[in-house]
This record gives structure tokens, sequence and C-alpha cells, in this order.
């Protein structure tokens, strides 16, 4: 088959206003706005959505959220909706990352809710999965993995699950410098490409983007992305800076030569 489009999504978690989230989108424009071999999403706290939702407009960049409640609308306080995110030309949105299963306390059954309602919005999920320290060391990475996206996955539909996109995220690697060797990452990638062949066969799990979300920065981003089963990455600290993340940019259109 022929090469999968790499993704390079940043997710800027609670940093940028509106007004700093445009500088930044607007430097990323200028360096990297009209590559089309690389998809870019970028991920700004909701408070500047609609502000680099206009931003990009005009450019190859897309934007996603980096969270969204399951239901339509209701007495949520303090949550937003697939319907109000794609009222704002989102197309992506990140759910189940680490931070809120572990901070934020959701639970396999809420993430697989929101998937199957961001599906319905005709949004694309990007589905965080990955183990804890603790877990690697005890050597049930593989059971975290398949727990989490079998159960993210439970009920989306084989016609849709190439508008779902799966992100990796070592837990021991996310914000702390460190990062699985690309032999680690490839490892886990593949065992996640084959779950999903398992579940959706292998023509479907073939065009599926799985991405790696542990630290990857522009010294290690060319040796991650050559590898067969990683499709791009979910970018944290490295996506509020415009020219490490155009690094990666570039890295992920340098893969497809490869």
């Amino acid at each position: 088959m022929s090469k999968r489009t790499p993704l390079i999504a940043g997710n800027w978690k609670m940093n940028k206003t509106a007004t700093e989230g445009v500088e930044l989108v607007q430097a990323i424009a200028a360096a990297v706005g009209i590559e089309s071999a690389v998809q870019i999403v970028l991920c700004p706290p909701f408070t500047a959505l609609s502000a680099v939702s206009a931003a990009v407009e005009g450019t190859h960049l897309a934007v996603g959220a980096q969270n969204m409640h399951d239901k339509v609308n209701g007495a949520f306080t303090g949550e937003v909706s697939a319907v109000m995110l794609r009222n704002l030309h989102v197309t992506h949105v990140i759910l189940g990352h680490s931070e809120r299963r572990s901070i934020f306390g959701e639970d396999d059954a809420f993430i697989n809710r929101k998937v199957l309602a961001a599906l319905e919005a005709s949004l694309k999920p990007i589905l965080c999965v990955g183990e804890l320290l603790a877990e690697r060391e005890a050597g049930t990475t593989k059971d975290v993995v398949r727990r989490q996206l079998e159960l993210g996955l439970q009920g989306v539909p084989a016609n849709k699950a190439d508008q779902v996109i799966i992100a990796y995220e070592p837990v021991w690697a996310i914000g702390t410098g460190k990062t699985a060797t690309p032999a680690m990452a490839q490892e886990v990638h593949a065992f996640i490409r084959q779950l999903l062949t398992a579940q959706f066969g292998a023509e479907s799990a073939g065009r599926m983007r799985i991405l790696y979300g542990g630290s990857m920065k522009p010294d290690n981003a060319d040796a991650l992305l050559a590898e067969h089963d990683i499709d791009g990455g979910l970018i944290g600290g490295a996506a509020l800076d415009a020219k490490g993340f155009v690094a990666l940019v570039q890295s992920a259109a340098k893969s497809l030569a490869a």
C-alpha cells in the first residue's frame, strides 16, 4: 500500500491566549502553511479556537480541540460539545489524553462515548492510549494499550474506522524529556496496528494513522518517523515554538521520501 499521509498535531494544552495563538499560527503558516504532503493540526485551548480557526483560513493548517463532552447539549457546566466545535470549523479532537485520564478521572467508557459522539458529528478523534512508568516496568504495556484501545473503539463502525487517529503516548515520556527509543515505539505501534487489523480488517487498519506522543522533538523526530508504523506525532512542548514545530513538519515530509 502507499505510504500514509503523515500527521503532525500540536497540543498546546493550557497555554497561549487567543492573541498569542494567532501569532504562533502566523509563524507556522509562513513556514509550512502551503505544505500539502503532511497534514498539520493545531489544537489550542477552547478560548483561542475561534481566533485560530480564522487565522488558518487559506492555509493547509487544520484546527483541533483538546477535549469535548459526549452529549450534544445540557447542564454540563464548563463543557463543550462536538456541535459547538464544528461550528468553529474544528475538524479534529484529542480524546483520552493521559492528563484527562489521570487528573480528571476519565475512564475508558466515557472516552468511548466521546469517540462515538465525535464521529457522529464528523469530527476526527485522536484517541490517546499509553502506559504509566510502573506499567511498563511491570511488563504490562501491551495489556494496558489493548484495554484502552479496544474499549475506546467499542462500537466504532468499520466504515468510519479510518476517520479515527490513534496516538500512542507512553505516559512516562510526556514532558519528562524521556523518549521511547524508535524501536520501543515501533514495537507498540505495530502492536496497535495488529489490534486495529483484528477489529477493522487489514485494509482499514492499513489506512489508519498512529501517532507517537511522547516527547517527539526535532532531534529525535527523523528516527521516530522513519519507523514503518509511526505516522506522525502528537506534539506537546515543542508545539509552542514555531521553529521547533516547523522542524517536526519538515521531518515528517522527509519520511515520505525515505
